[in-house]
């Protein structure tokens, strides 16, 4: 991935890149798949958006999921409007690299992809993931509406439970409602399957998460 020397906070609006008013271009289609990415989306389709650094890993942990209709990287949670990923990987955006997730609700759940998100990486690292270093690279869940967010606390405070008891530190992840969702420049999308042996530094901390296959947080 790209590497500068960043700013390891999320900087103020008024510190933050100017953007642009029209978005980067990105391809039409799924690489996989080949459904559209920017929909039109099947009629009771839902929407989960999630950054857990270097997002051609992330999207890849879902795209395969039974009930995950499409996936698509971008950029989300920052200040600047229409970013590039040079913009982003500069830390200078406040954007995290994120992934778009629409599912069905009937065959998939939002706590079973939460499981996937908590299980794919290491959420105790901060701005960090591995040698990935950078405000993009930070764990979050952004939700869309109430009952998602009571899901993703519910799945955070858990999990925070079992990895301490693995002498793991304190989760780091942020729970936000849903910001505004930049699509990421076509090379990025399906990245992975296009390039097989690319680079991807996520790993995840070994310790399953109970969330999704009934067992609640206490």
């Amino acid at each position: 991935m790209f590497s500068l020397r960043k700013l390891l906070h999320v900087p103020s609006a008024d510190q933050s890149l100017p953007g642009r008013s029209n978005p980067v271009p990105t391809a039409e289609k799924h690489f996989v798949s080949s459904r559209p990415l920017k929909g039109p989306y099947p009629a009771g389709s839902e929407m989960a958006l999630f950054g857990f650094g270097c997002f051609w890993g992330a999207e890849k942990a879902f795209w395969k999921i039974p009930g995950v209709w499409v996936t698509a990287v971008g950029y989300a949670a920052g200040h600047t409007p229409n970013p590039t990923y040079e913009e982003v990987c500069s830390g200078a955006t406040g954007h995290n690299e994120v992934v778009l997730v629409v599912y069905d609700p009937k065959q998939v759940s939002y706590e079973q992809l939460l499981k996937a998100f908590f299980e794919a990486h290491d959420p105790t690292q901060g701005m960090r993931q591995g040698n990935d270093v950078g405000t993009q690279y930070r764990s979050g869940v952004y939700v869309y509406g109430a009952a998602q967010r009571a899901a993703a606390e519910a799945a955070r405070q858990s999990y925070d439970q079992a990895l301490q008891a693995k002498r793991f530190r304190p989760i780091t992840t942020e729970i936000l409602d849903a910001p505004e969702f930049y699509f990421a420049e076509d090379y990025h999308q399906q990245y992975l399957a296009k390039n097989p042996h690319g680079y991807c530094g996520l790993g995840g901390t070994g310790v399953a998460c109970q969330i999704g296959t009934g067992v609640a947080a206490s």
